[in-house]
């Protein structure tokens, strides 16, 4: 069995008592879930300011594990959290040995030097194809999610999305046969020079008979149509699914409520509604929301709309900048 949780810092302290803080309450909530069997397995650190932050952030962390004895899989990434906290994360816990690889790809300042994100992006899934071909694995069959932070999106998108298309081109991956599901969202690492990261979430077991993609045409078009690569969601044969990051879209592609961020919130959860459906599954059972604002001025109508919705339903609301400017919130989620 899996657990999710929310664990947030106190606001309006320095970066130091937020740490102390944040690292506070995941002990405690680790604490809670070690006496009902589970433990952690995945840890995903929300920055309001990676390159001033992530120092501190890294050597607590590693002293924390060495204490703790424990290894979850790890992802760092600058997106500031709305609630006015320095620090927040993301966390996973289960009562069985997951049978997940991840991967948290990073540029240095050297690597992504004088490389624009076409390149920055070849560079890292071809990092990635170095890690799991020795393992006999393929991105098209083992790989079944990816998370990518591209700073300063407006500008970098474009560069991404080519070298994307070109690397599934060469591994088989096609609009004939099936990408990845995915999010492709702002977000910055620590580095100056690096403006591309990604997360590669890996199933060394599965085969490709044990995926369903997922469409749900009646509401949203082929990613193809508009020349990205992605699967809208994906659900694998014991009963997991992810769901990519979703915007409010509709059938052909076009962007519905532009300017509106409720009206947008209520499509794309409609979307997401839909792919559940499409899975097996709903929002009901959906255990947490990620979501994406581009705009900071509308957290606090969001924050209220999404309490209402649901209100048992752990949430982080981020500062990230969606791929298409008109878009004002994304959300992504996933049914454990």
């Amino acid at each position: 069995m899996k657990n999710f949780s929310i664990i947030r810092s106190a606001s309006g302290k320095s970066f130091s008592d937020a740490l102390t803080s944040l690292f506070s309450g995941m002990e405690q909530f680790f604490g809670n879930e070690k006496a009902e069997g589970r433990f952690p397995t995945f840890i995903r650190f929300f920055l309001s300011d990676a390159q001033n932050q992530h120092p501190a952030l890294k050597a607590r962390l590693d002293r924390w594990m060495q204490a703790q004895a424990c290894a979850p899989a790890v992802s760092v990434v600058e997106q500031p959290p709305l609630d006015g906290s320095r620090i927040a994360a993301l966390v996973r816990t289960s009562s069985e040995k997951e049978n997940y690889l991840f991967h948290s790809l990073r540029l240095t300042e050297e690597d992504a030097a004088g490389k624009d994100s076409y390149a920055q992006s070849r560079l890292l899934f071809d990092r990635y194809l170095d890690i799991i071909r020795p393992l006999g694995l393929e991105l098209r069959t083992h790989c079944v999610r990816t998370w990518i932070y591209v700073r300063d999106i407006d500008s970098n998108y474009s560069g991404l999305v080519k070298a994307r298309n070109d690397v599934f081109g060469l591994e088989g991956l096609t609009h004939d046969t099936h990408y990845i599901a995915s999010t492709g969202i702002g977000g910055a690492t620590e580095g100056r020079n690096p403006v591309v990261a990604i997360d590669f979430l890996t199933r060394p077991d599965i085969a490709e008979t044990d995926k369903t993609y997922l469409k749900a045409l009646t509401h949203l078009s082929p990613t193809h149509d508009y020349g990205v690569a992605f699967e809208r969601g994906v659900r694998l044969s014991d009963g997991q699914v992810f769901i990519s990051g979703t915007a409010s879209i509709d059938n052909r592609g076009q962007v519905l409520n532009q300017g509106d961020v409720l009206a947008q919130a209520d499509r794309l959860l409609e979307n997401i509604s839909q792919l559940l459906q499409e899975g097996g599954s709903c929002l009901e059972k959906v255990p947490y929301f990620v979501v994406y604002l581009r705009d900071i001025s509308d957290y606090q109508i969001v924050d209220a709309y999404m309490q209402e919705r649901f209100p048992s339903v752990p949430r982080i609301i981020l500062e990230a900048r969606v791929c298409r400017p008109s878009w004002l919130i994304e959300m992504e989620c996933e049914v454990a």
